[in-house]
């Protein structure tokens, strides 16, 4: 069915959508592109970008290649999340610092009705889908447990190098990106290079993120294609093992001086709301997780809208 520009201004909310998320560290864009309906679509055209559609272009000529690649849909996508992280850095990274508590309630009900939402999408449970979902929630509880690295590197080759693993994460539903990069020591030069508009760090990051992002894609398309109900539990896995991430309430055992010479906590873990030292925002933090796991099934709706 032909799209109207109505329908790419909603795959662009989608994109903003994507982009704040992936601002977040333990919160993957991929999920909200999973629920929003729009997951597969996306795998599918990033790996329209091959030779072939460079063949095309040559003896077909540019409209012929752009309806191939299914242009139109990436670059209303792309534009989204350009516009989010572009603009949203800066308040997500206040928001992060002066209300926590809060922000992560949010994010904890989204993500956990996303595993409610992607689960329900595998049509057959077996001994091998049970074993992919818990080892997938294994590993990324695992993920979540390492110690961010102290040093923050700024060279060029590892700011490639991050781009290119975070952006897999990006894509990968429960996996966040913005968390990958914090554990590489990265988080912080790329949150300074989008805010500062630095354009020569943001695009050796882009450049790694463009490669990342086309050599993986090719994977979870095969993936999905041969091993549609295995990999949509290692998924769900990834998503249920990830909420320790995003838990409201942590307990600080370490903190660490960052570039700016802010003390900022390093090592933390997971704790009661009761056993929590301050204000707990506890009826708040309920209201917010509800807002976030509601907000999952107005994606929903929108999604099974367009399918």
């Amino acid at each position: 069915m032909q799209k109207r520009f109505k329908d790419y201004f909603i795959i662009s909310i989608k994109g903003m959508a994507m982009g704040a998320a992936d601002v977040v560290p333990g919160v993957s864009g991929g999920t909200i592109a999973f629920i929003s309906g729009i997951y597969e679509e996306l795998i599918t055209s990033l790996n329209n970008i091959n030779i072939t559609l460079f063949k095309t272009l040559k003896n077909e000529g540019l409209k012929t290649a752009w309806n191939q690649l299914n242009g139109n849909f990436l670059t209303a996508l792309f534009i989204g999340i350009g516009i989010s992280v572009l603009s949203l850095a800066k308040g997500l990274e206040w928001v992060l610092h002066n209300h926590p508590i809060l922000i992560w309630s949010f994010f904890f009900g989204l993500v956990l009705a996303s595993i409610v939402f992607i689960g329900k999408q595998i049509t057959k449970w077996n001994l091998i889908t049970i074993i992919g979902l818990i080892a997938g929630a294994f590993i990324a509880y695992y993920i979540t447990t390492i110690p961010p690295l102290v040093s923050e590197n700024t060279s060029n080759g590892f700011l490639f190098l991050a781009g290119a693993l975070a952006i897999c994460a990006m894509i990968l539903p429960g996996i966040s990106g913005a968390f990958i990069l914090v554990l590489l020591g990265a988080y912080q030069p790329v949150l300074a290079a989008l805010n500062n508009k630095d354009i020569k760090t943001i695009a050796i990051i882009g450049l790694g993120a463009i490669v990342g992002l086309l050599s993986f894609s090719k994977l979870l398309k095969w993936l999905f294609k041969n091993y549609h109900n295995l990999t949509l539990a290692i998924l769900t896995g990834f998503i249920l093992g990830s909420l320790n991430k995003i838990w409201p309430w942590k307990k600080v055992l370490s903190f660490r001086t960052n570039s700016k010479g802010e003390q900022i906590p390093f090592l933390e873990e997971s704790i009661s709301p009761f056993s929590f030292e301050g204000n707990n925002q506890l009826a708040l933090a309920i209201g917010f997780m509800t807002l976030g796991f509601v907000t999952i099934f107005i994606l929903e709706k929108l999604g099974s809208k367009k399918q």
